[in-house]
């Protein structure tokens, strides 16, 4: 492919590339497997909704402290509690994490296509996103698939705020106006609604079975503008870098080129 076609991807990681699913076992040896997939579901939730608030007010603590201080909440609603060397091991659980099934496939198939250039874009911190990225046993073997690990740490802010998508384009060398150049691969919809929001190219990964626009539920995206749903749907990361770049070999890398979700 000429050079002109190049493509940039910018993988979300916990939950697109890195499945969280060993946390829950690592709460199971603590609560029993039951007890464990509640509070992991807590934890996520609260992890998620702190960066939505500490937006909204403006503030920021780096996405380590978010972490530790929701599992804290997590315990404390549902009447738990661990000894701090154990919150201490399933915060460093986060270094360990593994691959879903068809991240390995997707990052092989990126290694063999000169142009396709590959990104880590995260709420994790510089350090954080680092070890996990270099120790996850499934991960760190793809490691020099990606150019660079870009983190929200130096912004000071969370997805979906604006001035992270708008750091991201500048990171990965594009001009504000080649901005609809750029691709966000992601499992998460409120990530995907604020990247197709600023205005970069999105994939939302559904691995629950809807591939296609009827598997899209979010309806942010109708209050924020038309076409702010994802540019295309996929059941994986693999099919995910398969379809980019059949909507880009369709469509070019203009920004102004429909959904097709």
């Amino acid at each position: 492919m000429a050079e002109s076609k190049e493509i940039v991807i910018a993988f979300d990681l916990y939950d697109t590339l890195l499945s969280t699913e060993s946390i829950a076992k690592e709460l199971a040896k603590h609560f029993g497997d039951e007890k464990a997939q509640s509070v992991a579901a807590l934890w996520r939730r609260f992890q998620l909704e702190y960066t939505w608030r500490m937006n909204s007010m403006g503030l920021y603590e780096p996405f380590s402290t978010i972490t530790d201080l929701s599992l804290n909440h997590a315990l404390a609603e549902s009447s738990l509690t661990l000894s701090q060397s154990s919150i201490s091991s399933l915060m460093h659980a986060y270094d360990s994490l593994g691959t879903f099934p068809d991240v390995p496939p997707a990052l092989n198939s990126i290694s063999s296509s000169p142009n396709i250039t590959a990104y880590v874009f995260s709420n994790g911190t510089n350090a954080m996103v680092l070890s996990s990225v270099n120790q996850s046993p499934s991960l760190s073997p793809f490691k020099d698939v990606f150019k660079d690990l870009i983190t929200v740490e130096e912004v000071r802010r969370f997805k979906p705020d604006p001035k992270v998508y708008e750091y991201l384009v500048e990171k990965v060398g594009k001009r504000k106006e080649e901005k609809g150049e750029v691709w966000l691969v992601s499992g998460n919809p409120f990530d995907v609604v604020g990247a197709r929001a600023y205005g970069i190219q999105a994939c939302w990964i559904s691995r629950v079975g809807h591939h296609d626009a009827g598997g899209w539920n979010d309806k942010l995206g109708e209050a924020v503008g038309s076409g702010v749903r994802p540019t295309v749907i996929a059941g994986g990361v693999d099919d995910a870098v398969k379809k980019i770049v059949e909507w880009t070999e369709k469509n070019g890398k203009g920004s102004k080129a429909e959904s097709e979700a």
